[in-house]
């Protein structure tokens, strides 16, 4: 009986704070589509600038259940710069990531302007998987079935009409979890396989991310190029990860991490100029193949470490950066505002449930027709 209690109140760590997300979806979309049937007849550049706005109401609110809920501290290294139109790349290891770069971008003053590119079986979340769509966000499949024309239409599109971009990219494909050792292998052959075929002599094995797919990150770079101020080459650590023999686990999932299991997220934060990335397709692969050398030496220092002083850290100056609960309750407040009414009363909880349903469906729809 006690047990049971104790499973059932470190469940509620998760579910409560997944329930208030998830549960006000309806909500924010109904805003959303309020909004985007007015804006008809409105300039386009009006309806994107306040569909950055609803955006980041939603997302400051995600927030507050992964930094002010969870207490985690958040530990930035090198300087942020303030809002510019970049490409975030980053190391994949946790579903938890996605919300890393919104961690970043609220820092920035850019919150709204995140957009992801998405594997294509995400496209079928529902109301989600739509409204990513969008707000900007490229859903692409892997290898052969990769459609580079889809994706430079949509970006440049929005490059022309100058959209605010925090294109949000994770070059390696997948996640890694250091238990499962066969995509750890499969991602190393893949590399031996690209030396090959484009004679790229010296390419490191890495250890801690796997070998990193370059087409994504090219097309969004080569075709954004102008419109861009920067590339963010972001590694991320999940302190609390370390086995009793101080071996890495898996980085936490969204449950664990709302369960409060990570205390600490180290970022390394890296700002490139344009004009250091190279545009031919051959030299853009060695590239990003290099710079994910540097985050492999970065995080084996990180977890593999010796001197006690340079485990769990990454070399340089530091900074603690907590997040101000003015910045997310706000969010909260407003959302739960527009969603408890719906549910008090039996129009309102009809109203509900239809949004779910017919917004899938409708989500469904779009996507399964648009590129």
């Amino acid at each position: 009986m006690l047990l049971s209690l104790v499973v059932h109140t470190y469940s509620l760590r998760y579910w409560l704070p997944a329930a208030v997300m998830l549960g006000t979806a309806p909500a924010y979309l109904l805003s959303w589509s309020a909004w985007r049937l007015l804006s008809t007849v409105l300039p386009s550049r009006l309806y994107h600038t306040v569909d950055d706005c609803v955006y980041s109401v939603y997302q400051s609110m995600v927030l507050f259940f992964f930094e002010n809920y969870t207490g985690v501290e958040i530990v930035i290294y090198g300087d942020i710069p303030k809002k510019e139109n970049v490409v975030y790349l980053s190391n994949h290891q946790s579903t938890t990531d996605w919300i890393i770069a919104d961690m970043l971008a609220i820092r920035q003053n850019a919150l709204g302007h995140v957009r992801y590119v998405l594997k294509d079986g995400l496209k079928w979340l529902p109301l989600y998987g739509w409204y990513f769509s969008q707000h900007g966000g490229v859903y692409v499949k892997r290898s052969a079935n990769f459609d580079e024309k889809a994706m430079k239409k949509k970006l440049s599109s929005q490059t022309k009409r100058g959209t605010p971009m925090y294109l949000v990219i994770f070059p390696e494909g997948t996640r890694y979890n250091p238990e499962f050792q066969k995509v750890i292998n499969d991602s190393q052959a893949f590399a031996a396989k690209e030396v090959m075929l484009s004679c790229l002599a010296g390419l490191a094995v890495l250890k801690h991310v796997l070998t990193p797919r370059m087409k994504a990150s090219h097309v969004a770079i080569e075709t954004m190029k102008e419109h861009l101020d920067a590339v963010y080459d972001i590694t991320v650590a999940y302190e609390g990860k370390l086995t009793a023999a101080g071996q890495r686990h898996p980085a936490p999932t969204m449950p664990e991490f709302l369960c409060k299991e990570c205390p600490r997220v180290h970022i390394h934060f890296n700002r490139l100029d344009m004009r250091e990335i190279p545009v031919e397709p051959v030299f853009f692969r060695r590239w990003l193949h290099e710079r994910f050398e540097i985050k492999d030496k970065l995080l084996t220092t990180f977890y593999d470490s010796e001197d006690p002083e340079k485990k769990c850290r990454f070399p340089g100056e530091s900074q603690k950066s907590p997040l101000n609960l003015t910045k997310t309750l706000p969010s909260l407040l407003i959302l739960g505002g527009l969603t408890l009414p719906m549910l008090l009363t039996e129009s309102g909880r009809k109203l509900y449930l239809n949004t779910w349903l017919y917004g899938t469906l409708i989500g469904w729809l779009w996507v399964s027709v648009s590129p």
